[in-house]
């Protein structure tokens, strides 16, 4: 049985942040991020409409297998963007959600209802012609 360690342990360099275990990885996005660098600012603002087109889709698609018992999950889950980068974060962000991670994986007694997961899942093959349709709308 797997046992919590108790102080001396690592800690992330947010302390308190929650996590969800959810990581997708896009191969070559250092090579893209050193590109978009580049690129006129035009074709950032391409990428950044792609991008919140597409974690629009993830809040819906969440949105849309989320377990409703309260609607508290439902109406909660958000997409949040940082300024200047092409990244946004996909989740629950208020105290009273804390129980969206035991919704997702489940715990002992309480099987699993992943619903950002299989949203992710799926917009992952729809991001990259969003792209190319946002930054072919700016090329002449």
């Amino acid at each position: 049985m797997a046992r919590r360690r108790r102080g001396g342990g690592r800690r992330s360099p947010r302390a308190g942040a929650r996590s969800s275990g959810i990581t997708v990885t896009i191969e070559g996005l250092p090579e893209l991020r050193q590109r978009l660098e580049q690129m006129p600012i035009q074709l950032k603002l391409a990428c950044f409409r792609a991008l919140k087109e597409s974690a629009g889709a993830v809040v819906d698609g969440t949105k849309g297998r989320v377990k409703v018992d309260t609607r508290n999950l439902h109406g909660s889950v958000k997409a949040r963007f940082e300024n200047n980068r092409v990244r946004a974060e996909i989740g629950w962000w208020d105290r009273d959600d804390r129980y969206a991670i035991w919704q997702e994986f489940g715990t002992r007694k309480m099987p699993a209802n992943p619903s950002l997961g299989p949203a992710l899942e799926e917009e992952k093959r729809h991001l990259p012609d969003r792209i190319k349709r946002e930054i072919r709308k700016e090329l002449p």
